[in-house]
Protein backbone atom coordinates (compact mmCIF):
# COMPACT_ATOMS: atom_id res chain seq x y z
CA UNK A 1 0.00 0.00 0.00
CA UNK A 2 2.98 2.39 1.40
CA UNK A 3 4.42 1.69 -2.32
CA UNK A 4 1.44 2.49 -4.66
CA UNK A 5 0.74 5.88 -2.61
CA UNK A 6 4.32 6.98 -3.04
CA UNK A 7 3.75 6.37 -6.79
CA UNK A 8 0.59 8.53 -6.18
CA UNK A 9 2.59 11.14 -5.08
CA UNK A 10 2.41 10.65 -1.23
CA UNK A 11 5.70 11.39 0.48
CA UNK A 12 6.71 9.56 3.72
CA UNK A 13 6.98 12.52 6.54
CA UNK A 14 7.32 10.06 9.48
CA UNK A 15 7.28 6.61 10.94
CA UNK A 16 6.12 6.08 14.41
CA UNK A 17 6.18 2.84 15.86
CA UNK A 18 4.14 0.58 13.43
CA UNK A 19 2.51 3.23 11.83
CA UNK A 20 3.99 5.66 8.46
CA UNK A 21 1.97 8.77 7.84
CA UNK A 22 2.38 10.04 4.24
CA UNK A 23 1.06 13.53 3.28
CA UNK A 24 0.32 15.33 -0.30
CA UNK A 25 -0.59 18.53 -1.54
CA UNK A 26 -3.85 17.73 -4.07
CA UNK A 27 -5.69 20.97 -5.41
CA UNK A 28 -4.05 23.54 -1.77
CA UNK A 29 -5.54 20.70 0.10
CA UNK A 30 -3.33 18.64 2.34
CA UNK A 31 -4.10 14.75 2.70
CA UNK A 32 -2.78 12.86 5.15
CA UNK A 33 -3.01 9.03 5.26
CA UNK A 34 -1.78 6.62 7.80
CA UNK A 35 -0.88 3.17 7.08
CA UNK A 36 -0.21 0.55 9.42
CA UNK A 37 2.72 -1.77 9.04
CA UNK A 38 2.54 -5.03 10.94
CA UNK A 39 5.08 -7.22 9.08
CA UNK A 40 3.72 -9.56 6.04
CA UNK A 41 0.02 -9.38 7.29
CA UNK A 42 -2.24 -8.29 4.35
CA UNK A 43 -4.35 -4.86 5.47
CA UNK A 44 -7.98 -5.56 6.67
CA UNK A 45 -10.73 -4.77 4.45
CA UNK A 46 -12.16 -2.10 6.47
CA UNK A 47 -8.74 -0.59 7.28
CA UNK A 48 -7.86 -0.37 3.32
CA UNK A 49 -10.79 1.29 1.99
CA UNK A 50 -10.23 4.01 5.00
CA UNK A 51 -6.94 4.37 3.67
CA UNK A 52 -8.68 4.87 0.28
CA UNK A 53 -11.16 7.50 1.68
CA UNK A 54 -8.18 9.42 3.35
CA UNK A 55 -5.86 9.56 0.30
CA UNK A 56 -8.78 10.45 -1.90
CA UNK A 57 -8.75 7.61 -4.35
CA UNK A 58 -11.06 4.69 -5.59
CA UNK A 59 -9.82 1.07 -6.60
CA UNK A 60 -9.14 2.00 -10.18
CA UNK A 61 -6.84 4.51 -9.06
CA UNK A 62 -4.86 2.04 -7.13
CA UNK A 63 -5.05 -0.62 -9.83
CA UNK A 64 -3.28 1.12 -12.67
CA UNK A 65 -0.49 1.95 -10.24
CA UNK A 66 0.19 -1.76 -9.20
Amino acid sequence: MIKALLKLGFTVIRQKGSHVHLTKDKDGKILRVTVPVHGNEDLNPFVFRCICRQAEINTEELEKVL
